[in-house]
């Protein structure tokens, strides 16, 4: 490939990640990092695809003019609406959870990741959302936690041995 060639193959993807970038049916809300930058913050709202009576929002950079967007996140999630006992039953209790969104962050391989992981001793549902790649010595992540006290699937739930 020549000189030519790669420059305009990078800038075919360039386009391509900011036209996909503005696609998130998720997305609830844009703000502006001013008016000299090419950043924006964007809040992205997702209900659990099994445990739908939670809903996560995640705060991430956006760079529209870059390969890559920062590592940095911010999630908050909130039960808003009923959590049953056969939700719980059909979700993964191993310690590592499951991945329940991703999100592609770089065309060089570097996504956010958002994991569900349930916590049997105290009946709570733990949201992580976390870079794939690091990032200045760190790999970016940050929590949030749903508990299932007084819900339905609460009531349901065995408690543990003593």
């Amino acid at each position: 490939m020549d000189k030519w060639t790669k420059k305009l193959f990078a800038i075919g993807i360039t386009g391509l990640g900011l036209v996909l970038s503005g696609c998130s049916d998720n997305e609830v809300g844009d703000v502006s990092l001013g008016l000299f930058t090419t950043k924006d913050i964007k809040i992205d709202a997702l209900q659990d695809p099994i445990v739908t009576g939670v809903t996560c929002h995640i705060s991430s950079i956006e760079a529209d003019l870059d390969l890559s967007d920062p590592s940095d996140s911010s999630i908050a999630c909130r039960q808003t609406g009923p959590i049953t006992a056969q939700m719980l039953a059909a979700i993964d209790k191993s310690d590592s959870g499951e991945v329940i969104f991703k999100k592609s962050k770089s065309v060089f391989f570097k996504n956010m990741k958002l994991r569900r992981i349930y916590d049997k001793e105290s009946k709570t549902l733990i949201y992580l959302s976390y870079s794939t790649k690091e990032t200045s010595g760190s790999y970016k992540h940050s929590l949030s936690t749903v508990p299932l006290w007084e819900t339905e699937a609460f009531m349901h739930v065995q408690r543990p041995a003593s």
